[in-house]
């Protein structure tokens, strides 16, 4: 049986966190009754002029920059042209070629199971804008809701041919892409809402063959699961046509996540068929280098720049650095927890066992809790000073995520402070010792296992205050001592 290799390329949609429209003062907002958030420009009434948002701009070249591209320092919009109910211009204003789009020629690396990393060519990271969105009402017909036209939309398209070569390397790539956004803050990633689109081009060919197969487009993915589902139903799909000597129609396909298939929406079309011409209402972008690298200086640590030094330099093991990084928000908790002194070991350890569990029961996200980055601090040097024991520093992360309360302030107020002076343990072991005759005699019998029991009486003794190694140490001198 012949084999064949599948080739994936991916275009992501991605809409830019502003508070208004790419060409109007219309509001950006999730949800709310249709057709509230339009305009005269975004419903393209006549006489309407657009005027571009220039933090739409900005987003997408800090984009541009976070993925390696070079900038076209003078760039301009096109009118793309086709007929759906959902754009009321009856053309989309975006960009085209290959050197006008606000980034092209870059690349994003991801990580591969064996360790390395395989890179993947960007071929443009361009600027449009979103499309209103068709509303089916059942027996009622269809209506349209124009809150979402005009959103600023940024657009980023691999290079052909693609290096994508497998569904779940697509999938990381999203994955990777969508960090990247969230880091910059350009997109707030939420693909359930529609905030990042994903449509991968598949197509397969046989192993060994210079000529690549005819390809098709996904639609309707708006999970990591269903991206990678997607592309590997079509690869699967694709493969078997070929195999038993039919051919692969060039086509836009959608995703039922019910029955995971894919199914026929429409013909694709061509390049040619958008008739491109540039935007008369709209004048050219010109950037000064200086704008530019001000741009540049801007980047934060991205992900995987934050994934290595948690590694390289804070000793994080891979499973922990990866945990961390896959949140800005907890990223940036942990980065500044460690600013503060704390070791960076332990402190991922409260952050991805108690502090992790507390929110995931309460659904909040760290900065809406009550716990900063100050109380893990001072509560794990507190246990590793041996002020207090990891049991009790349980007790009081507890009492500081419910009350907000610091852990100084908690083991100051109730004298919770562990005891370690031998002398002051020494009487209590005594005192145990003197209560508890036969189980001293057990233990001198031969039944060691006894300790443990009269550990746990010292430690009731003291309110769980003793230092339980002390305990230990002095329990285990006393009863040999015979």
């Amino acid at each position: 049986m012949p084999r064949f290799v599948p080739s994936i390329g991916m275009e992501v949609h991605a809409e830019l966190l502003t508070s208004s429209k790419m060409f109007c003062r219309c509001p950006v907002d999730f949800g709310g009754d249709p057709n509230t958030r339009v305009c005269p420009v975004c419903l393209a009434l006549p006489g309407s002029l657009p005027v571009p948002n220039r933090r739409a701009i900005e987003f997408v070249l800090k984009t541009a920059l976070a993925l390696h591209c070079k900038v076209a320092m003078k760039s301009i919009f096109h009118r793309k042209n086709y007929f759906y109910p959902d754009l009321p211009k009856g053309y989309q204003i975006s960009q085209y070629g290959d050197t006008n789009p606000l980034g092209y020629e870059g690349y994003l690396e991801i990580p591969l199971i064996d360790g390395t990393r395989k890179r993947m060519r960007i071929r443009r990271v361009h600027l449009e804008e979103d499309t209103g969105k068709l509303m089916h009402l059942g027996p009622e017909g269809s209506g349209i809701d124009y809150n979402r036209a005009g959103v600023p939309l940024m657009e980023i398209v691999t290079e052909f041919p693609p290096d994508l070569a497998s569904a779940e390397e697509a999938r990381e790539y999203l994955v990777q892409l969508r960090l990247i956004l969230l880091y910059l803050g350009v997109c707030d990633g939420k693909m359930e809402e529609g905030s990042i689109r994903c449509e991968p081009n598949v197509s397969v060919r046989l192993e060994g063959s210079d000529a690549y197969g005819t390809k098709t487009e996904l639609k309707n993915l708006n999970s990591f699961r269903s991206v990678q589902l997607g592309i590997q139903y079509e690869i699967d799909r694709q493969t078997n046509l070929l195999s038993s000597g039919q051919k692969v129609d060039q086509e836009t396909r959608g995703w039922n996540e019910d029955r995971q298939e894919s199914y026929l929406m429409r013909q694709k079309e061509e390049e040619n068929d958008y008739r491109y011409f540039p935007d008369p209402d709209l004048v050219p972008m010109v950037f000064e280098p200086d704008y530019i690298e001000s741009l540049r200086q801007e980047l934060p640590e991205l992900p995987l720049a934050k994934w290595d030094r948690y590694q390289s330099e804070l000793g994080l093991g891979q499973e922990d650095a990866s945990r961390l990084v896959a949140d800005p928000e907890w990223a940036r908790f942990f980065d500044r927890a460690v600013e503060l002194g704390g070791d960076p070991k332990s402190i991922c350890n409260w952050m991805l066992s108690d502090f992790a569990k507390r929110l995931n029961e309460t659904g909040l996200s760290p900065s809406k809790s009550k716990v900063e980055p100050r109380h893990i601090v001072e509560l794990v040097q507190s246990i590793n000073s041996g002020e207090i024991s990891g049991k009790m520093g349980k007790q009081i992360f507890k009492e500081c995520f419910d009350l907000g309360l610091s852990p100084k302030s908690i083991i100051e107020s109730r004298g919770l402070s562990q005891i370690s002076d031998p002398n002051q343990i020494g009487q209590t072991v005594r005192k145990v010792m003197a209560e508890n005759e036969e189980i001293v005699k057990k233990y001198r019998a031969g039944q060691i296992g006894v300790l443990g029991y009269l550990v746990g009486l010292v430690m009731k003794q003291t309110q769980g205050r003793a230092n339980p190694e002390i305990v230990k140490d002095l329990l285990e001198g006393a009863l040999n001592d015979v």
